[in-house]
């Protein structure tokens, strides 16, 4: 049906064993051309699925009313190529601005209660195939002249030709389940996709013991293998003992959970679960047909009679409400794995990785068939399907290791998932090839959503922990983590930590059992002043700002969005290693808490900190008032201000300084020894510290604050 100009030609075994590329040896030139290669070869696999559908009519069916038209993904995968390669300057000249901006994007990953009616005016398909064969001639000549050195890296200008390919292998696999969604009478047979003919009763499944132990995941920049940014960074986690299935639940056991009424059982499910069942009006999973008393399960190409020894195809709501109403049936406490169990597993089962195997020691990289196989066909350490067959559902949403970045070239390939509510899938489908079939490959979907996936269950004493997984978008919030944690702009050091320096200096032989840090906000300050003293306070009036504090001295790190322009954000994880500050972490405490009535129990300090604090206080002569009888004696106050007086945050008659009395100015410096002289002496000659705050990439507030050192006079 479709024409396109053969760059290599493969016969079928070639195309469904291709494996993703080795990226740290072998000689420049052998590298392009591997690299031309698996390009190609992917390009073909792809277009050998879209000949599976009978018509042009069929690329705009709506197999699923969450996904676009089949038609989109046609140009999708094309469309990805040319917009990475702008993006990263390899490019300079599109090929179909239009194109590439409809198939850009799609209303894709929807709720399952937020439909889309937008109708798209699509292209017809000869103008599709037609953009595909010039996009496919550009990547080509792309390739040829592309700078290559190896290692390739995420650095390398290649990497987005191989991020485009890997992106287009995903896509083998989601436009393979939405064909699956289509009436067979608008689908036709094809010889590179045959199913598995093995099928007959199911086998009875058992817990098995895993032996707990340590687990490291994530990898360096030196890794051999391309990834995806959220598969690189740090997690560790000792995992406990546990017991899991030998086998993924297969039709045949899930059918007990069918025929007891499952689907109508209320007890069962999430809330989420029960009002998508709702929904969908489910009864049974999507993929299962009745007709009488005999049930069918459908393939992507064809209606079988039920395989029950086959692995049931659900989403994460039905796996979930099984695990739930297997838990009642057998006393026991049953539920998904956790990432690091399945890894856990993983690890003592050892199957090679994906490039490395000779053949595939699982149902996995199109190596077998196009269908699942029964759940005993291929067994590890006596566990079947550690990988392959069919995805398996965890209990954990995806979030970024320790470390994360996103990749300049695709900001949004991860960061839109880690919002709780999309669970993460292990160990590959039949269909699951380049990094997908990898070891450390790191998918999620919502849970609602379709793959060609089951699960295993397990049982377990230990709690599932999820991850703090969300970015902070508080606009002033996301201002004061980079203010605090993020770069240094224009040459000024880091201000609180300078401050700290320089107070140090000061403070001499001083005791240094407690410090106060008034007016925190996210509680740099805090931490570099528990450098110094063996207990620290970060008080601040802002809850917002409190919770980060609080956030870092209890995991060490803070997610959160940066603005560049208008909507566009970036995303960024700092953790306290990054300064040295992880081991302050035990010394310190954030409460919310207002610098003019401060509870008795903040007293005995060393020294109190308040930095651009004093001209956003409602009363700041009662604050200074008071503060005296906090500090213990020979103790040190410390004061930055800029001196931005306004009446939106403090009357003006309860300003310091910033007017004229009788005439004559009054500066605020004036102001401070006017209430400080009673009780302090200053110390030190006033000196002003700069400070960068950032607001997006091209706007920035640059202000010198005054810092002024008061020691409280001995009794």
């Amino acid at each position: 049906m479709h024409s396109t100009a053969k760059h290599f030609t493969y016969d079928m075994e070639q195309l469904k064993a291709t494996r993703t590329l080795v990226l740290d040896s072998g000689e420049p030139e052998g590298k392009r051309e591997e690299i031309r290669r698996y390009f190609h070869a992917t390009w073909e696999l792809d277009e050998r699925l879209f000949d599976c559908l009978a018509s042009d009519a069929t690329f705009t069916m709506r197999a699923d009313p969450l996904r676009h038209p089949l038609i989109f993904y046609f140009g999708h995968t094309a469309a990805f190529y040319i917009n990475k390669l702008i993006l990263a300057g390899i490019l300079t000249s599109r090929i179909s601005p239009r194109y590439e901006s409809m198939f850009a994007v799609g209303v894709d990953e929807m709720s399952w209660d937020d439909l889309n009616e937008d109708h798209y005016d699509w292209p017809t398909v000869p103008e599709v195939q037609d953009f595909r064969n010039r996009v496919r001639a550009a990547v080509d000549d792309v390739i040829s002249v592309l700078p290559l050195s190896v290692p390739i890296t995420w650095d390398s200008p290649v990497w987005a030709v191989i991020m485009g390919i890997e992106h287009a292998r995903i896509h083998l696999e989601t436009s393979s389940v939405l064909i699956r969604q289509l009436p067979l009478n608008q689908l036709e047979p094809h010889p590179l996709w045959p199913i598995c003919r093995e099928w007959g009763p199911a086998p009875a499944n058992e817990l098995r013991p895993v032996s707990g132990g340590p687990l490291r995941l994530g990898k360096d920049r030196n890794h051999p293998l391309y990834g995806w940014d959220n598969e690189y960074g740090l997690f560790e986690e000792e995992v406990a003992d546990f017991q899991a299935s030998r086998f993924l639940v297969s039709n045949g056991e899930f059918l007990a959970f069918v025929d007891d009424h499952g689907y109508r059982e209320r007890r069962w499910w999430t809330e989420e679960g029960w009002n998508w069942r709702q929904f969908r009006e489910a009864e049974q999973p999507i993929f299962w047909r009745r007709e009488g008393d005999r049930w069918y399960l459908r393939t992507m190409l064809e209606l079988i009679e039920m395989p029950w020894n086959w692995p049931v195809e659900v989403n994460y709501l039905e796996a979930k409400a099984f695990c739930n109403w297997l838990s009642d049936r057998t006393g026991k406490t049953l539920r998904l794995p956790t990432e690091a169990e399945y890894y856990r597993l993983h690890q003592l089962a050892g199957p090679p990785d994906q490039p490395y195997w000779e053949k595939a020691p699982g149902n996995i990289n199109l190596e077998w068939w196009a269908s699942s196989c029964p759940v005993d066909r291929f067994e590890s350490a006596g566990f079947g399907d550690v990988i392959g067959n069919v995805w398996q559902w965890t209990e954990m949403p995806i979030a970024g290791f320790h470390g994360f970045e996103v990749h300049p070239f695709y900001d949004d390939f991860s960061t839109p998932t880690f919002d709780g509510r999309h669970n993460l899938i292990k160990g590959g489908s039949w269909i699951s090839t380049g990094n997908l079939a990898t070891r450390d490959s790191r998918y999620a979907f919502r849970r609602h959503f379709f793959q060609h996936a089951g699960f295993r269950y397990v049982e377990s004493a230990a709690e599932v922990v999820i991850p703090s997984i969300t970015y902070e978008t508080d606009e002033q919030v996301s201002q004061y983590c980079e203010f605090h944690y993020g770069e240094e702009y224009f040459g000024v050091p880091q201000f609180n930590r300078t401050v700290v320096g320089k107070v140090m200096a000061i403070h001499g032989d001083r005791p240094r059992r407690k410090a106060l840090d008034l007016g925190c906000a996210t509680g740099r300050g805090t931490f570099e002043l528990a450098r110094h003293f063996d207990r620290v306070t970060g008080l601040d009036f802002s809850a917002r700002f409190i919770r980060i504090g609080t956030q870092l001295k209890e995991e060490g790190f803070v997610h959160y969005t940066r603005v560049e322009e208008g909507e566009i954000v970036s995303y960024h994880e700092k953790q306290l290693s990054q300064f040295g500050l992880d081991g302050t972490r035990e010394k310190v405490e954030f409460f919310q808490a207002d610098a003019c009535n401060l509870l008795t129990r903040y007293s005995g300090y060393d020294l109190v900190l308040a930095a651009n604090l004093l001209d956003r206080l409602y009363d700041p002569a009662k604050f200074l008032r008071e503060i005296a009888s906090r500090i213990n004696p020979g103790g040190l106050l410390v004061l930055l201000s800029p001196y931005t007086w306004l009446g939106d945050f403090t009357e003006k008659e309860r300003w310091l300084g910033g007017f004229r009395r009788d005439g004559e100015p009054v500066f605020t410096l004036d102001g401070l020894k006017e209430a400080l002289g009673r009780h302090f002496a200053l110390v030190a000659a006033p000196c002003d510290i700069p400070f960068v705050l950032r607001e997006t990439r091209r706007k920035y507030q640059h202000t010198l604050s005054e810092m002024t050192v008061w020691e409280k006079r001995q009794a």
